[in-house]
């Protein structure tokens, strides 16, 4: 492997082959400057000479480190407030020419470009300006890069004889390489080919950032839908061990399932775990009042609100015992050391609330694979995006369900209106039955689930399993319970059994060929069935 030729000019170069480059002149330009004085004063000492532009300029002047300006390097000024300072084609020569290239190297001499061998930058702020509350559109414009971008992607497509920095957290093993024993000031060809992916893959998040605000300005469902995702750890395994898995976060999106989770203690979080908190947390949102998920296998088997987190805890185990051994239990209020007793007498995978108090951190100590979560997000979970899911190949969008219709918004079916108590539990009944896998029925008393029947292919078979559920967890809560189903009921079978095992009170979307029937066999028994007019499927 040779030298990269970096020479004062390109006259008289020789021909050079891919390999370790020796870097002779970088080009700093960044926005954050985050560590940029120690890396510059580290090039410097390694004999490297140093261009800068702007504010980098200014950083180094103010801490002594020499370097020449990019004017003095393209001989064209900078103008139009910053926006045109390094779009020369000097800089592009420098950064582009192949240097085993004769014709390159000709045409270099001859325009008396001097080669860029390290340019390190990073971009305006662009994520954060969009993400300030009532940014103006013209800083939001003024913060798209031009020239960061297009000196990046420069480098990074000749990374056989140039190398692209865009992270401050590159800058120490880059200074490391370089200082290698005979002083030679090389990167490898390998260094440059990683920093040349991490480049791409920066300037492609910026990018996409920029086209989702364009996006969002027009269209909830653009033409093309770009979107970027950057990774926050890697997972164990997926569903299953022998599948791989890592948790990533969509770029700009200013809440995700984790923002601001602390973990304190217990393992790592799993894939698994992750899809049933999303859901447990997903539920919880739906009550204002103290309440309590418990989610197993991205379902819930235990939903209650209470006078306090414990009675909610307890209410919402005691609709499924068997069914939230291992379960997600997600509660909206802070922890106290009651609360953790009752919770340690069972098996929980994870655990999460908005806080803890010493004594149900002591107890809770006492089960050390427990993953214990504490929520310290202030803002709510950002759901603008649409729902996403993935199909091979492809990609299906469609707005999130966030319906959360009021009494006002139903229509009573049966000759038998519901009590204003049967009222208040059907809607209860009708928000948890949302977020059920279909097809799903909710059985509920007193504000807390007592039966649940979900994922079926036969609405009648979950009805059958969520009366089956409640006779063996607490058989007394069926006489006067009420049930929620996410779609028409397309028979009067389920509503039936229903009836026959104690519901007073019926909640469905109603509009199947058959609803003369199912309301018929409600008025038959003095039951109450409410019609929403629509339908909640959730697959």
């Amino acid at each position: 492997m040779s030298d990269g030729n970096a020479t004062d000019t390109a006259k008289a170069a020789p021909l050079t082959a891919p390999g370790a480059v020796r870097v002779r002149r970088a080009l700093l330009s960044v926005s954050d400057k985050t560590g940029i004085v120690d890396f510059a004063r580290g090039l410097a000492e390694l004999g490297i000479e140093l261009v800068s532009t702007g504010g980098t300029a200014g950083a180094l002047a103010d801490a002594g480190i020499p370097h020449r300006s990019i004017t003095d390097y393209t001989g064209f000024p900078e103008i139009m407030d910053g926006r045109v300072k390094t779009l020369n084609p000097k800089l592009y020569a420098g950064l582009l020419a192949v240097r085993d290239n004769p014709e390159h190297l000709a045409a270099a001499a001859d325009a008396e470009v001097e080669f860029v061998d390290l340019v390190c930058v990073n971009l305006y702020p662009f994520e954060q300006t969009v993400a300030k509350r009532g940014v103006a559109d013209s800083e939001v414009i003024e913060n798209i890069d031009i020239g960061g971008p297009t000196m990046i992607r420069a480098a990074a497509k000749n990374f056989a004889f140039a190398a692209p920095v865009v992270s401050p957290a590159s800058y120490d093993a880059i200074l490391d390489e370089l200082r290698d024993e005979d002083g030679a000031r090389r990167l490898s060809l390998a260094t440059r080919e990683s920093l040349a992916a991490e480049a791409f893959a920066y300037t492609a998040r910026y990018d996409t950032a920029i086209q989702r605000w364009f996006a969002e300005r027009r269209d909830d469902f653009p033409p093309l839908r770009v979107r970027a995702y950057e990774k926050v750890t890697d997972l164990s395994y997926g569903e299953n061990p022998h599948q791989r898995a890592a948790y990533y976060v969509q770029v700009g999106t200013p809440t995700h399932l984790l923002s601001n989770v602390r973990q304190l203690g217990g393992k790592p979080l799993s894939f698994n775990n992750l899809l049933d908190l999303n859901a447990a947390r997903m539920l919880v949102r739906e009550f204002s009042g103290p309440a309590c998920v418990i989610v197993k296998h991205n379902n819930p088997c235990g939903v209650a609100v209470g006078d306090d987190a414990l009675d909610a805890y307890r209410r919402a185990f005691a609709c499924d015992p068997q069914s939230a051994f291992g379960g997600i239990v997600v509660v909206n209020r802070p922890l106290d050391g009651a609360f953790a007793e009752a919770l340690v007498q069972q098996f929980a995978e994870v655990l999460f609330a908005p806080g803890y108090d010493e004594a149900a951190l002591a107890t809770l100590a006492s089960r050390p694979n427990l993953r214990i979560l504490q929520d310290d997000e202030e803002r709510p979970l950002h759901l603008a995006e649409p729902d996403l899911k993935q199909v091979a190949g492809g990609l299906l969008v469609q707005d999130r369900d966030l319906d959360t219709q009021e009494r006002a918004e139903m229509t009573v079916a049966t000759r038998r209106e519901p009590t204003d108590a049967e009222w208040s539990e059907l809607l209860f009944a009708w928000r948890v039955c949302k977020h059920v896998r279909s097809n799903a029925i909710v059985l509920s008393k007193d504000g807390a689930s007592v039966g649940i029947g979900a994922g079926q292919m036969s609405r009648v078979d979950s009805v059958r399993i969520a009366i089956e559920k409640a006779r063996e967890a607490q058989p007394e809560a069926l006489a006067g319970a009420v049930m929620a189903s996410d779609a028409f009921f397309p028979f009067a079978d389920g509503p039936q059994a229903a009836i026959d095992a104690g519901v007073r009170a019926i909640i469905q979307p109603g509009g199947s060929v058959r609803d003369d029937l199912t309301i018929e066999a409600c008025d038959a028994a003095g039951v109450a069935m409410v019609f929403t007019s629509r339908r909640h499927f959730k697959h």
